[in-house]
């Protein structure tokens, strides 16, 4: 079915990393980009590989489904920045959508969290290319959010990782307001 958006893109395969298409039919030159796995420095050649076909074939307003993706190292953010330079001067995006709080965390800590579209879910993904570029989620914060262990009430201006005022236990607040244990 890969091979139906992009020819030959089955031809090449990693245990470690499982990336499958989808053609989004609202968003020209739009494919989604489903990864389930990891991404390090070992896989991040194939990783990187199988993406370059996607771009080749013409496919550049990318949404990446990261729900199943449960590590990127700091090569594998090395490659979705290289992506976004491949496709920004073609007049393309990347939206990364569903990112786990513990992969989110490092492209936060990496500093890389403010040069992507993240969005929490695929009508926030697929508007952000139908409305011309621009944010159509409205933000989840200033937010009152409780501590998961202690239940303390506390106000959240951005997402992030805090520590409860009360019981120290250290939280994480995704872009959408979702509160986890950190």
């Amino acid at each position: 079915m890969n091979n139906d958006i992009v020819p030959g893109f089955d031809e090449d395969r990693d245990d470690s990393l499982k990336i499958s298409l989808d053609k989004l039919d609202d968003v020209e030159n739009g494919v989604l980009i489903t990864l389930n796995g990891y991404i390090d420095t070992y896989n991040s050649v194939y990783f990187q590989k199988q993406i370059g076909k996607v771009i080749s074939a013409g496919k550049y307003n990318l949404i990446f489904g990261c729900s199943s993706l449960n590590y990127v190292s700091s090569t594998g953010i090395g490659s979705f920045t290289s992506f976004l330079k491949l496709v920004k001067p073609k007049g393309g995006d990347i939206v990364l959508m569903n990112i786990q709080p513990k992969v989110y965390e490092v492209f936060q800590l990496l500093g890389f969290s403010q040069f992507f579209n993240i969005k929490s879910n695929m009508a926030d993904a697929l508007g952000y290319f139908t409305q011309g570029g621009e944010n159509v989620s409205v933000s989840a914060f200033p937010k009152v959010v409780s501590c998961p262990v202690c239940s303390r009430r506390l106000k959240a201006t951005k997402s992030g990782r805090f520590r409860c005022s009360d019981c120290k236990s250290i939280i994480a607040i995704d872009q959408s307001g979702h509160v986890f244990l950190g």
